[in-house]
């Protein structure tokens, strides 16, 4: 009797998975946005997947004809090669701003991918053959839709299904798939924010938003005005400065950056009118500019989607409407990643896809929408209740680790992460030209980073043949890494 009640259970156990594994099979989702938010969602349910766990049928639409998102640079400003609005606002020569231990994959390291350490600022080039090692590993490429843009988003209360209406740029096709769950992972650097000053349409130097800013030397020999005061503003004046521009202003509407800059580049409160090729300022002085670039910032931009699936928000750490930063409130079976102010970016992406990838496949249920209102109005109350960078940076740090906690994300650092952001801040106050020069430890190995062979100022080359082209060696290691 024992046996067989034994056996009985077991078959309705067996029974009991393979309806559980079925019913998963069924499931559909669609990502939008092959970027590192959308490849972090496709790595996600890859790790699931050699878990031995059911996934269901996963879907991404990239309207480039690469992965990558913003990492995927192109020459192409405005309109890209089918007509569609240019998605990246990469530039050439651009690196790393901020360090890179701040933004390593907990599963996939820096050392792992280049069988060495390599210093802590790296150029674009080289972050982005990083992004795509971890992603060619986990052999997802089949997954995306290449030179595929979404077009529309519907979504049906009584199907309980998304209608996703996408054009096949390479065909000039237009075709509809309908989906369980939809997770925007479009990004918000794309649409740029463009403010108009007195003067601007008679101006006789060229206008233009750091999102069609490409290549510094464009602007070599010339006198810039770059009007905002933020990371763009900083990174794309030190860019110019490096490659040979007559003289920077930057101009501000709240309060100067501040740093130690060189002495041709100066800050000026906010721009107020440009008279011929004068510009005019708030304080009564003025300069005489051949360009102006403008570090404006971006809009959340996504005209896919109706007003009832439209995340609307400013750049903040934690936008209303979605609980814990992913799950739009309104309607739970779409989510958002990435769509905060960011100072972490690639691991907290993947503690976002972690956590929305559970959800789909009911490992994390959701509490109820006057629940999750209140969870989102909390934290949200909570990051206003301070101004300040390390308050910042510590919150973003504290929601990454609230959501890897509820998943099987690996464990990292958070503290440890926290603690570099700040001294990579105190040493951008000591040298606003130099900072890229220093090095950090690993959050992830331990492992400090070895200087670069060459100061930033004079790595005029940001190839990654280049950057990997001579001998790495660091006290600290018992090991001469060669290239």
């Amino acid at each position: 009797m024992i046996y067989f009640l034994l056996e009985y259970f077991e078959i309705k156990a067996i029974i009991k998975i393979t309806q559980s594994k079925g019913k998963m099979m069924n499931k559909k989702i669609a990502i939008i946005g092959a970027g590192p938010s959308g490849l972090a969602q496709l790595r996600a349910f890859k790790s699931a997947e050699e878990n031995g766990e059911a996934v269901p049928e996963v879907v991404c639409f990239e309207k480039q004809d690469n992965w990558g998102g913003l990492w995927n640079y192109s020459w192409r400003t405005g309109l890209d090669k089918h007509g569609e609005i240019a998605h990246s606002s990469m530039y050439r020569y651009l690196w790393s701003n901020g360090p890179k231990e701040c933004l390593e994959f907990a599963d996939y390291y820096f050392e792992e991918h280049f069988d060495h350490p390599i210093a802590s600022f790296p150029p674009r080039e080289v972050l982005f053959d990083y992004i795509q090692g971890r992603v060619e590993k986990a052999n997802v490429r089949n997954k995306i839709r290449f030179n595929t843009a979404v077009r529309n988003v519907e979504y049906d209360e009584k199907s309980e299904l998304f209608t996703v209406s996408v054009s096949n740029l390479i065909d000039d096709e237009m075709y509809s798939e309908e989906f369980d769950y939809v997770i925007v992972a479009s990004g918000h650097f794309s649409t740029p924010n463009i403010p108009s000053y007195e003067g601007f349409n008679i101006f006789n130097g060229r206008i233009l938003h750091a999102h069609d800013f490409r290549d510094a030397l464009e602007f070599e020999g010339q006198d810039i005005l770059i009007i905002g005061s933020s990371y763009s503003a900083e990174d794309i004046g030190s860019q110019c400065y490096k490659y040979g521009a007559k003289s920077i202003t930057s101009s501000y509407r709240n309060a100067p950056m501040g740093f130690g800059w060189p002495d041709n580049w100066e800050e000026k409160p906010a721009l107020v009118k440009v008279s011929g090729n004068t510009a005019h300022f708030a304080d009564g002085s003025s300069k005489d500019v051949d360009s102006i670039i403008l570090c404006t910032g971006y809009i959340h931009h996504f005209p896919f989607l109706p007003d009832s699936l439209r995340l609307k928000t400013n750049n903040i750490l934690y936008p209303l409407g979605l609980f814990k930063g992913v799950v739009w409130e309104e309607n739970p079976k779409l989510m958002y990643l990435g769509m905060q102010d960011q100072w972490y970016t690639f691991n907290m992406f993947d503690a976002q896809a972690w956590y929305a990838r559970d959800i789909i496949l009911e490992k994390i249920a959701l509490p109820s929408y006057d629940d999750m209102h209140s969870h989102t109005l909390d934290w949200h109350e909570r990051e206003t209740a301070q101004d300040d960078v390390a308050y910042a940076i510590d919150f973003q740090g504290a929601y990454t680790q609230m959501l890897i906690d509820e998943t099987d994300y690996p464990n990292f650092d958070i503290e440890g992460v926290n603690r570099t952001f700040m001294d990579w801040k105190h040493n951008k106050k000591d040298g606003i030209m130099t900072f890229r020069d220093k090095s950090h430890a690993s959050l992830m190995t331990g492992t400090q980073s070895p200087p670069h062979h060459t100061p930033w100022l004079e790595a005029l080359d940001d190839s990654l043949k280049t950057y990997l082209a001579v001998s790495y060696t660091h006290l600290t290691l018992p090991t001469i890494y060669s290239v």
